[in-house]
């Protein structure tokens, strides 16, 4: 069956969001976004309003903020300090990856609000050796980032005993429509654990369970102890402190254009000064300098898209931007095997040829075909490209192929 595509915004019908199309050939992620326009935002405010009333303390933080540095980063602080009147405690998750601008925010944080800050850094050293596990056993060498930021900051919250937590936006909704803006849904090991991390858990990356993966050869020497930061809260530590967290973008029309306008005129949040390669916007993920460029290249390897749909679709709903002109940003941006990669190869230890080869093992046989030695896929502009020649290092991988596309 031909992978489609909306006929609102670009998303394809084969995602790592996961999507449905209607009979008009509308994604799920559009048709979430259309009660936007009816809510009452004022209520809604109000809602959050009580709800910080209700865990405000007089004796410690109010509020946990799971924060990277970023332009929601700031935001959702600017919203606890300086319009519901909260202290927060400021945590995040650091991956050693940041961009100099990244870096910047994120050590401002803590002066701009004059707030606590918990910084979380793994040894340098687990990171290189989950990067490439990561990479070879799923095509995505940051699942450590994705672990870090969905357990740091319930472990903390534990640790500190503050039970009410606010996240940005929730991902899934935002982009895919796995939930309306009426659920008022909130934050679940569930979908930690099945979404987020995909079903995979910081155990799977210690060697003995690599070996129970079936996956011995990707053993790199990491233990339970090395990867204490990765290790959820277990139920009854999480229910002592009744910790619950919350999404903004339940109750404020989230919009990351003027919300980022507010940060850099306010508190001289700075974007990146280099443009990115795979993408228009350089406002996103300061935090990780290969999150624009190969970790996103592995989903258009996998997937046959970018983050090039991902923003155009979030700002053709928002209205700044015309279907046809995020057309454009998928085709300019989408295939792009940014320069980043010379930076991850010597980060890791890796030759590109090994990188090409891995990576192609994760290609969708929904989405991708080979034709004369050579990838293809449809496009949204109605047409089949070939995105270069098919790399295969050995008969193993060839037999790995075969099966997968069966």
């Amino acid at each position: 069956m031909p992978v489609n595509y909306c006929s609102r915004c670009v998303y394809p019908s084969v995602a790592a969001t996961p999507l449905t199309f209607d009979e008009r050939r509308v994604c799920s992620g559009c048709r979430a976004s259309e009660p936007k326009a009816s809510i009452n935002w004022s209520e809604r405010f109000q809602w959050l309003r009580d709800i910080a009333d209700e865990y405000r303390s007089n004796g410690n933080y109010d509020i946990l903020i799971p924060v990277s540095g970023g332009k929601d980063s700031y935001y959702q602080t600017h919203v606890a300090v300086h319009e519901l009147g909260l202290k927060p405690l400021l945590m995040t998750y650091h991956g050693n990856n940041y961009l100099p601008e990244g870096e910047y925010n994120l050590n401002r944080m803590r002066e701009v609000f004059d707030c606590d800050h918990v910084i979380v850094r793994p040894s340098i050293s687990t990171l290189v050796k989950m990067n490439r596990i990561g990479f070879k056993l799923q095509g995505d060498m940051n699942w450590h980032g994705h672990c870090g930021i969905f357990t740091t900051p319930i472990q903390v919250a534990v640790r500190y005993k503050v039970p009410l937590m606010m996240w940005g936006e929730h991902g899934f909704l935002d982009l895919g429509g796995m939930y309306s803006l009426n659920d008022l849904v909130e934050f679940t090991a569930k979908f930690r654990l099945e979404h987020a991390l995909r079903g995979y858990d910081w155990d799977d990356f210690t060697d003995e369970g690599l070996e129970k993966l079936g996956r011995g050869e990707l053993k790199e020497g990491l233990r339970e102890k090395d990867l204490l930061w990765a290790q959820y809260p277990s139920d009854d530590e999480i229910d002592a402190v009744g910790v619950r967290g919350i999404y903004l973008g339940n109750f404020v029309n989230w919009d990351a254009n003027p919300q980022t306008k507010l940060v850099m005129e306010k508190y001289d949040w700075k974007p990146a000064e280099k443009p990115f390669e795979r993408t228009y916007r350089q406002m996103s993920n300061l935090d990780d300098m290969h999150e624009n460029g190969m970790h996103d290249y592995l989903k258009f390897i996998k997937l046959g898209y970018g983050r090039g749909s991902d923003h155009a679709c979030k700002d053709i709903r928002a209205g700044h931007m015309t279907r046809e002109q995020g057309v454009e940003m998928v085709r300019k941006y989408d295939h792009v095997k940014s320069s980043d990669l010379k930076r991850w190869l010597s980060y890791v230890g890796m030759a590109e040829a090994e990188f090409d080869a891995v990576s192609d093992t994760f290609r969708d046989p929904r989405v991708w075909w080979i034709q004369d030695g050579q990838w293809w896929k449809n496009n949204i502009w109605g047409s089949s490209s070939s995105f270069g020649p098919v790399h295969l290092v050995d008969a193993a991988q060839a037999k790995y192929k075969e099966g997968r596309a069966q």
